[in-house]
């Protein structure tokens, strides 16, 4: 630990021409005191580490000394990739590989170059996490992590949205952040299945979250990723990483296209019901914004030609007659339901009701 702190200080004090006792001691996670005796041991060792009195004093090296100590391992040049995701690092426990890794970098840079990561970080940030929502740290998402990235087999206890629990051996392929959720794309090596109550053993195929089968049609991108499942990490109850349990990697393995192709095949299945609207140009417009993009573009690509009044007549697929309630009545007179009839009388009922609450 302290071979490693010290290695970091001289990265440090490489990468910026002066820092102060309490700059390391922030950097470094330690007291100031910590960091007299770290620098008198450098000096020991032979760095030419130098302490300048006074109130603008502090630490540097001098006689132009560059240490040969910037090559990275290999976790440090994975992390380095992510590092832009400050907050996924920090919960999957890669944040001190991916701090090195800048250090190391910062290090071999020019002089000139060395203020280049702090002016990009200055300029870019990428806030993952959806808005009105507090995103929470699955507990078991850095030894998960590490499973990922060691390509070691886990065995996982998961619970579904009935509340039951399945058991799965797992091949752990990829990560990703949702929206603020963590989700792990799996492929399963066995299938068996117990309620949580050590029930009678469930041989149907289980899913995981939010991972319908591949719609038919979908050819040999449907075939390439069928059997690989997803799982929101949030929802596993136990976690056994095998250390010697190593799994073959398909090198062929996408994860952003796996991920692209799920995502729309689960939106789509999530379309289980139709409704005919007729909306005016302004509610065309708006539309999108309201339900599926992808369902009212196509929805609107396909709708009749305007009216006299410039309205539209389209076919609508929803999640439900409920959720559709919800959405199309945002769009206020800019929409109006004509099928199926159930839904058209719950809109007249309530604009109704709002008629007279704004007499």
């Amino acid at each position: 630990m302290r071979a490693a702190r010290l290695i970091k200080m001289v990265l440090l004090l490489q990468s910026r021409s002066l820092m102060t006792a309490a700059e390391l001691a922030q950097e470094l996670d330690v007291s100031e005191r910590t960091v007299t005796r770290d620098a008198l041991a450098l000096s020991e060792a032979g760095v030419p580490v130098y302490a300048e009195r006074g109130r603008s004093g502090g630490y540097r090296l001098i006689g132009g000394y560059r240490t040969r100590l910037t090559g990275l391992a290999r976790t440090e040049a994975e992390a380095l990739f992510l590092s832009g995701l400050p907050g996924a690092l920090r919960e999957m426990g890669l944040d001190d590989a991916a701090s090195a890794a800048r250090l190391k970098v910062s290090a071999a840079l020019l002089p000139s170059l060395r203020d280049a990561p702090a002016s990009a970080a200055r300029r870019f940030h990428l806030d993952a996490p959806g808005w009105y929502q507090e995103p929470a740290t699955p507990e078991l998402l850095p030894p998960l992590a590490h499973a990922v990235w060691a390509d070691r087999r886990i065995s996982v206890r998961y619970r579904r949205r009935d509340g039951s629990d399945v058991e799965r051996a797992l091949e752990p392929y990829g990560l990703v952040l949702k929206a603020g959720v963590w989700y792990l794309c799996a492929r399963a090596e066995q299938r068996t299945g117990s309620s949580a109550e050590g029930g009678a053993v469930n041989r149907a195929p289980a899913r995981g979250y939010g991972t319908p089968p591949a719609p038919a049609g979908d050819g040999a991108e449907g075939d390439r990723f069928r059997d690989v499942r997803v799982y929101r990490i949030d929802r596993l109850a136990t976690l056994a990483v095998h250390e010697d349990g190593c799994f073959a990697r398909d090198g062929a393995f996408d994860l952003p296209a796996f991920w692209e192709h799920r995502a729309a095949g689960f939106a789509r299945s999530l379309l289980r019901a139709e409704v005919v609207v007729r909306v005016s140009a302004s509610g065309a417009e708006s539309l999108p914004y309201a339900v599926d993009r992808a369902a009212a573009n196509e929805a609107l690509t396909a709708a009749s030609a305007p009216d006299e009044l410039g309205r539209v007549t389209l076919t609508l697929p929803v999640e439900s007659l409920d959720v559709a309630y919800g959405q199309l009545l945002g769009l206020g007179p800019e929409a109006e339901v004509l099928e199926p009839p159930e839904l058209r009388a719950r809109f007249a009922e309530a604009l109704t009701a709002a008629a007279r609450l704004y007499a």
